[in-house]
């Protein structure tokens, strides 16, 4: 399994043809104050799958602060995969969309990516002073 696309951005969405759509990819975010809420952004994800790796797979997304706290609840999810004779490999596009991300402290965040249990992939958010 090979992560194609692991991205915070202000919006995605996937088109009837199978397309990840990905609009204003970013880490940081600027506030005049704490607390603060980001109204809307999207975590947007691409897998491929290899020919042995056929069947449900466990997708689990959390994002935390510099502690391990989880600012969100944790999302978890399943993507059943099924390759078609003679191609290889299969791809797979997952959005999350996260609304009202309420924020309590500026520094760094991390959103973790695991798959079937094992952490595969971590991005930083750093929160940063408006001044």
């Amino acid at each position: 399994m090979n992560i194609e696309i692991f991205s915070l951005c202000d919006a995605a969405t996937i088109d009837k043809g199978g397309k990840l759509n990905i609009l204003g990819a970013f880490d940081a975010i600027w506030f005049s104050k704490i607390p603060s809420i980001h109204r809307h952004c999207a975590v947007a994800l691409r897998f491929r799958f290899g020919s042995i790796e056929n069947g449900q797979h466990n997708i689990s997304v959390n994002f935390v602060d510099l502690d391990g706290k989880h600012i969100l609840p944790p999302a978890n999810g399943k993507v059943a995969i099924s390759i078609p004779d003679g191609q290889g490999t299969a791809s797979s596009n997952l959005i999350l969309s996260i609304n009202g991300l309420k924020i309590e402290k500026f520094g760094q965040y991390s959103i973790d990516l695991a798959i079937n249990g094992r952490h595969e992939a971590s991005l930083p958010l750093f929160i940063k002073e408006k001044k």
